[in-house]
């Protein structure tokens, strides 16, 4: 006698789910918890596992078709029932989508490059050398100037300097020169200079170093690794069809609008330095600038819980809680695993639940409820190196914060009531909001908020350690 597999409840939205791969076919034995096959949902990927042991007789559901909550998939037996026909749907798509990834080979350029170019290019290349690099420049070392009639007052900073051993004026030396200098161990001051006054070219330098007539070291050729799929066709996953469908669902049904404001960092960043080893040593991962900003989000969408409200049809719902959705890059896709209640923890608690969710996102070991009820949502960008970005708001939430990345800028400071420029650790901070529900004045205290809150750099309290 055989049991039916169904599909199971993955959640509580969850009411579908695509078969992406059989993991047995007709005819294979399976045991009880072993994974049957992989299901995909708007919400998760995941394995169904066989609720008994026994024998492969049946499979009913073919890969890439989506069926209803509760539907039977499969069929387990003694093996006395197994057929091999029923299979036949599960292996088809496999048969076509092969050729796809396999259609175009990979081209073969080492036996085409091996022996007949190589000879042709050596006499290319070889004679442009000792054409085009001159004999080099012997180094001249200039006579002692004569001292000078009348002493003058110190030079400014910033032009030449009197030799140390008194014989004559350095010529001024730009800092690439200097640097290129002090990477080729010469003392600029006992070169000298042809150009324009007696200044100090890179030429002097690479002369000095004996280095004359042979160019710069070139940076080494960048190699490109060419992704499998060029030239490819594939049909998009179920994960992908569904970020499609609410991408689409939610610029339609909105009206987005994205506000950007410039923070300065500098605080936080000296301050994960100073506790960043004791930081990792109490909780086991790394202090990024992460949860500092998810920190100043939460409390700012306490005291403005516009930005935290979901749409309910024609309603505005203000949640008790603030649920920080995260955006995290899989190669499945983006999903957005939801920190709940943000606003009652502190730096460690917020650093060990998104390094937690992030490492089970990426290895799909996330249940479908860890991925809803976000009220708000957090997506850093800056960690693949952008500016800023204008993110887009998922229903039936009404803002997302896209944060970028955190570099040194010269930047105008104020001390005292005297301006000065300073290298100071900048970010920039994104916005996008439903302009339905939320205005352009609640986004801007809502962003100058969150600012004022990350470069007063007042964390030390709120480390958890």
């Amino acid at each position: 006698m055989s049991q039916e597999v169904t599909l199971p409840a993955l959640g509580e939205s969850v009411t579908e789910g695509t078969v992406t791969r059989w993991l047995k076919n007709v005819g294979d034995t399976v045991a009880v918890d072993e994974p049957l096959v992989e299901i995909s949902t708007d919400k998760v990927d995941t394995e169904i596992p066989s609720p008994v042991a026994g024998v492969v007789e049946e499979i009913l559901v073919a890969e890439d078709e989506t069926v209803e909550v509760g539907a039977v998939l499969a069929r387990i037996g003694d093996g006395s029932g197994a057929t091999a026909a029923p299979a036949a749907p599960a292996a088809e798509p496999a048969a076509v989508a092969a050729p796809v990834v396999e259609a175009p080979p990979a081209p073969e350029p080492a036996p085409v490059a091996a022996a007949p170019v190589a000879p042709p290019v050596a006499p290319v290349v070889a004679p442009p050398v000792p054409v085009a690099a001159p004999p080099a420049p012997p180094v001249v070392v200039a006579p002692p100037a004569p001292a000078p009639v009348a002493p003058a007052a110190p030079a400014p900073a910033g032009l030449p300097q009197p030799a140390p051993s008194g014989g004559r004026a350095m010529p001024y030396v730009t800092p690439i020169v200097r640097k290129l200098a002090n990477d080729h161990g010469v003392d600029v001051s006992r070169i000298s200079g042809t150009g324009v006054g007696g200044r100090i070219r890179k030429e002097d330098v690479l002369a000095a170093a004996g280095q004359a007539g042979q160019p710069a070291p070139a940076a080494a050729p960048t190699t490109v690794s060419a992704s499998s799929l060029r030239g490819t066709s594939v049909p998009m996953s179920r994960l992908r069809k569904v970020i499609a469908e609410r991408a689409v669902a939610s610029m339609q049904q909105t009206a987005q609008l994205t506000s950007v404001v410039e923070v300065d960092v500098t605080e936080i960043a000296e301050l994960r330095t100073a506790v960043k080893d004791q930081f990792a040593a109490a909780t086991g991962v790394k202090l990024s600038f992460l949860p500092f900003f998810v920190k100043a989000a939460a409390e700012a969408l306490q005291v403005f819980p516009i930005i935290n409200a979901v749409v309910d049809g024609e309603n505005i719902v203000y949640p008790a809680t603030e649920n920080i959705s995260i955006a995290v890059d899989t190669e499945r896709g983006l999903l957005t695993p939801v920190l709940k209640s943000a606003g009652g923890m502190n730096i460690a608690q917020v650093a060990t639940a998104i390094s937690d969710l992030a490492e089970r996102t990426r290895t799909n070991q996330l249940s479908p409820d860890e991925l809803a009820g976000g009220t708000f949502t957090l997506t850093n960008t800056g960690s693949r190196g952008a500016l800023f970005d204008t993110p887009v708001v998922f229903l039936p939430q009404v803002a997302i914060l896209g944060t970028g990345i955190v570099q040194k800028k010269p930047v105008v400071v104020t001390h005292n009531g005297d301006d000065s420029i300073a290298i100071r650790q900048m970010v920039y901070l994104a916005l996008s909001y439903d302009h339905r529900i939320v205005d352009g004045a609640d986004a801007a205290r809502f962003l100058t908020m969150v600012k004022d809150r990350l470069e007063a750099g007042d964390f030390d309290g709120d480390l958890g350690i």
